[in-house]
């Protein structure tokens, strides 16, 4: 596929965001005009995936998964790290990353925000970059950032004023705007928001009041059982048995997170329609993976649940039809050969990553049939498109988990222990086992 005009790509990636916490899926509370206005010119894709993580920080292997295109086991060295690693692990060399192909494709790469990744990674990735928070993450109105030559060298980070949003954005504008190179480009800028701690600026702070903040429709005040990670940091910000008015306060500073940082990035996009870049900068929006917040229990992202493993998906630009929507499954990783489709550039040969540009064309009706998602040593999913197994292994005891998404979508329903399932969770079981083989899972 050969393009006269190379699209520029304006590639946006959060931290924690659920699929479901947009306003135009239809949330009862969560405001997201910027997003919504996004969607309606767009693409969305609501039936997006990540295959999961095997150290807590799930967002650091599931960068690492989009980066390069490749499943989780062949990403990064994280699958071969013991004990649990810090974000220094370097993404693999065997794929380019995809600023990286971009770039040996004469695009100007530009990277600002959170980089959860090696420090080698990024330098081989971009030309330049400004406003860089190397880690996890950090208070929201203090966040140490380098430029990238600073990066490279080892040089202590400074902390610059701002709210991390309102930083990482306006940086993402003065690069637009100060742009002179006629070359296309590959703006990579990456939020820390909505993760923790969950600090809305004024009038964000505000914009919801927890009273009226609907709880989650599977909410509950405990898990049902051990799954393995009850006691990770993330599960510890709030008190067990989980209680509804604190969950509302949690859901409130949270969906002010995201109406906050939706706010940043309108500022951008109108950056991007004023310099006469809007037509051809293919956008894309998407989340390293979701969050429980009061869902089964739970508060973080260390589960295999639905509101843990999908993202939202949006894109907007050339090649992308306007308006619309697809329920195909999809990984997230699988953007690396999508947009490699839109702007002409051959796709490395064994990447896991499969184009859906065919399904914007209506050429296919998925790109893939089954997903299977992985958390460190205790939990592994499989799904079918309707059937969803969990396993899990705590200590030397084995459970199983089975969903009807179909008739269940917010797994309320573990049909694992009726007799009339078990041929399907059998057969489920067995493809799980044979993806472990095929993926070299030591679990």
């Amino acid at each position: 596929m050969k393009l006269k005009k190379k699209p520029n790509v304006f590639f946006v990636i959060v931290d924690d965001h659920r699929a479901d916490a947009i306003g135009a899926l239809g949330h009862p509370d969560v405001q997201t005009p910027c997003l919504d206005n996004l969607i309606a010119g767009g693409a969305l894709f609501t039936n997006t995936r990540i295959m999961g993580s095997l150290i807590p920080a799930v967002c650091a292997p599931s960068r690492a998964c989009i980066l390069t295109g490749q499943g989780l086991f062949e990403a990064d060295a994280y699958a071969h790290c013991k004990p649990r690693p810090n974000h220094d692990v370097p993404i693999s060399k065997e794929c380019p990353t995809l600023p990286q192909l971009f770039r040996d494709q004469g695009y100007e790469t530009f990277l600002t925000g959170k980089w959860h990744n090696d420090v080698p990674s990024a330098v081989r990735s971009f030309e330049s970059g400004k406003s860089i928070f190397h880690g996890g993450m950090c208070e929201h109105t203090a966040v140490p950032v380098q430029d990238l030559e600073e990066l490279a060298e080892g040089a202590t980070p400074k902390t610059t004023d701002g709210f991390s949003s309102e930083v990482f954005c306006d940086t993402a504008i003065k690069y637009i705007r100060s742009r002179e190179d006629d070359r296309p480009f590959f703006l990579w800028l990456a939020l820390t928001s909505p993760h923790d701690p969950r600090t809305p600026p004024k009038p964000y702070d505000t914009l919801y009041e927890p009273v009226t903040v609907s709880l989650p429709a599977n909410f509950s005040p405990e898990h049902p059982f051990d799954n393995g990670e009850l006691d990770i940091r993330d599960e510890k910000l709030a008190p067990r048995p989980r209680d509804p008015g604190r969950i509302r306060k949690e859901l409130a500073d949270y969906y002010g997170m995201i109406s906050h940082h939706d706010a940043c990035l309108g500022r951008v996009f109108d950056c991007l329609r004023e310099t006469g870049h809007e037509d051809n900068t293919l956008i894309v929006y998407v989340s390293d993976h979701g969050l429980a917040m009061g869902s089964h229990g739970l508060l973080g992202k260390q589960n295999l649940y639905e509101h843990s493993v999908r993202v939202p998906l949006i894109l907007r630009g050339p090649g992308v039809t306007k308006g619309f929507s697809s329920s195909h499954r999809i990984y997230s990783l699988d953007l690396y050969a999508s947009l490699c489709e839109l702007a002409g550039i051959d796709v490395p040969q064994n990447v896991e990553s499969r184009s859906f540009v065919p399904i914007l064309k209506g050429q296919v009706q998925s790109a893939r049939d089954v997903f299977y998602s992985a958390y460190a040593q205790c939990q592994r999913s499989v799904f079918d498109g309707r059937w969803k197994l969990i396993r899990y292994i705590v200590g030397d005891r084995e459970r199983l988990q089975l969903f009807d998404l179909q008739e269940d979508p917010d797994e309320l329903q573990d049909l694992a222990a009726d007799t009339n399932y078990a041929p399907i969770s059998e057969h489920l079981l067995y493809c799980l086992k044979e993806w472990q083989k095929r993926t070299h899972d030591s679990l």
